[in-house]
């Protein structure tokens, strides 16, 4: 036997003896008893909900929202659940799909910034159309909300960043297992069932970056959302599926990726949580630009000059925020949210990034592409992901420079309550209005006590 062939046959025989992480996964999801993880996750799961319930609602009448529910509705589905922000009601398994690309669309929602998963889209909208149908209370919602996105994480933990490098979007490739296992919580389903579940999830990932910058890109957690609450159903009734369908050699797992750090899944699983390591975005467009943007404000707000006295704007950054930000001249606003230029140009013209600074006609007006045209890029491989270093130079010759090592919206400089409000309502006010978006932002940050979910879907759905 050939050297080669040894190697690769110890490398092969090692992946064969992976630990159990799906039976592991689907035990955690039947057995974790309610509440059981500290006050802090407890808030932390109600601003996970309360921050896509937002997002949700948001652009709820954008024409990726709408494009999709009319292909939807020739499906003529029954109306079993809600739809955020609107007056239609369709099959609980399209509610959940329909909600996941209305929270992703304006490209707000949360991150988990170990793996840039966005994880509340697929986990929140399955259990929240699932919870509906099944009447059901709050205190459910939330305990099915922490376990899905555990899942979802850890395995995203596990597989990142090789995953991630390939081109997959891993918000939609490991959300339907998050979702498939809060769903099979809220079900009631035992360990095997769930086991079933995870593994049928498993065969439908969804997701690639090269649709990053289009409709297609909200559609991976709505369609991961999907996928799970289905897997879950269909585990119900007896659908069966590999036991090993997370680590087997040719499982989800080692054919994602060739990093499997089955350790992120199987230490301190149900004593460490991973929403409470969620943050959420000040700024409506891809993470990697936040620092730039927070920069820009920041000299904004210390210069107070009109955009044409800038000669010059260097932004100084890691690698990665060329690859996924770098469109010089982007069309429309769902490019303008993968653009590193646009964003530092509105940032500096209106001294912030929300929805308003990515619509259509921004990104094509005057003020805004004269001062994207001066915008410079510097990639340094020895900048730190989430920081950035910006000079302005100013027309007389004067520079300013600023450096972010950790934007606003991070884990060191989290969004308070009260910003995670302000963002709820500028979202939410234009549809729901006011009064209704008082009631549902409550009802948001109060889940877990609510007895029936009626209160909730009267404030924050459209009444007939």
């Amino acid at each position: 036997m050939s050297k080669a062939v040894a190697t690769q046959n110890i490398a092969r025989k090692a992946q064969t003896d992976a630990p159990p992480v799906t039976k592991m996964l689907a035990e955690f999801t039947v057995s974790h008893p309610s509440k059981g993880w500290p006050e802090a996750i407890e808030d932390q799961a109600h601003r996970t909900f309360a921050n896509w319930a937002g997002c949700a609602v948001g652009p709820s009448k954008h024409d990726t929202v709408e494009f999709a529910l009319a292909a939807i509705n020739e499906l003529s589905p029954a109306p079993q659940a809600s739809l955020l922000g609107r007056r239609e009601r369709v099959d609980m398994a399209n509610a959940a799909f329909i909600n996941g690309i209305s929270s992703h669309t304006f490209d707000f929602d949360d991150t988990h910034l170990k793996t840039i998963i966005h994880p509340a889209g697929p986990v929140a909208s399955a259990v929240l159309a699932m919870g509906e149908h099944l009447k059901l209370s709050g205190r459910s919602l939330i305990d099915a909300l922490v376990i899905g996105i555990e899942v979802s994480c850890r395995v995203g933990n596990t597989i990142y960043p090789d995953h991630y490098d390939r081109g997959w979007h891993i918000t939609g490739s490991t959300g339907m297992l998050g979702s498939a296992a809060a769903c099979s919580r809220l079900l009631g389903l035992n360990a095997l069932q769930t086991q079933m579940a995870l593994g049928i999830a498993a065969s439908q990932p969804v997701g690639l970056r090269e649709q990053f910058g289009t409709m297609t890109k909200p559609l991976h957690p709505g369609a991961a959302a999907k996928v799970g609450l289905t897997s879950a159903l269909m585990a119900k009734h007896g659908y069966t599926s590999s036991l090993r369908a997370l680590e087997a050699p040719r499982g989800l797992i080692q054919v994602y990726s060739d990093k499997t750090d089955w350790t992120q899944i199987t230490e301190n699983l149900g004593d460490s949580w991973e929403v409470g390591l969620n943050t959420y975005k000040p700024f409506a467009c891809g993470i990697v630009i936040h620092p730039s943007i927070d920069a820009c404000v920041q000299l904004r707000e210390k210069l107070k000059i009109d955009s044409s006295q800038v000669k010059k704007i260097i932004v100084r950054v890691h690698p990665l925020v060329q690859e996924l930000t770098g469109k010089k001249t982007p069309k429309d606003g769902l490019e303008g949210k993968f653009s590193v230029y646009h964003s530092c140009a509105v940032a500096f013209i209106s001294g912030r990034a929300t929805e308003h600074e990515y619509a259509d006609d921004v990104v094509n007006r005057a003020d805004v592409l004269a001062l994207r045209s001066k915008v410079e890029l510097i990639v340094d491989p020895q900048m730190y992901e989430a920081s950035c270093d910006v000079s302005i130079e100013t027309v007389q010759g004067v520079v300013h420079s600023i450096h972010i090592e950790h934007a606003i919206g991070s884990l060191e400089r989290p969004m308070t309550n009260e910003q995670l409000r302000a963002k709820f309502v500028d979202q939410s006010e234009p549809i729901l209005g006011s009064e209704k978006t008082q009631i549902a932002w409550e009802a948001c940050m109060g889940l877990a006590h609510l007895k029936n979910l009626d209160s909730l879907f009267a404030a924050i759905t459209l009444q007939k």
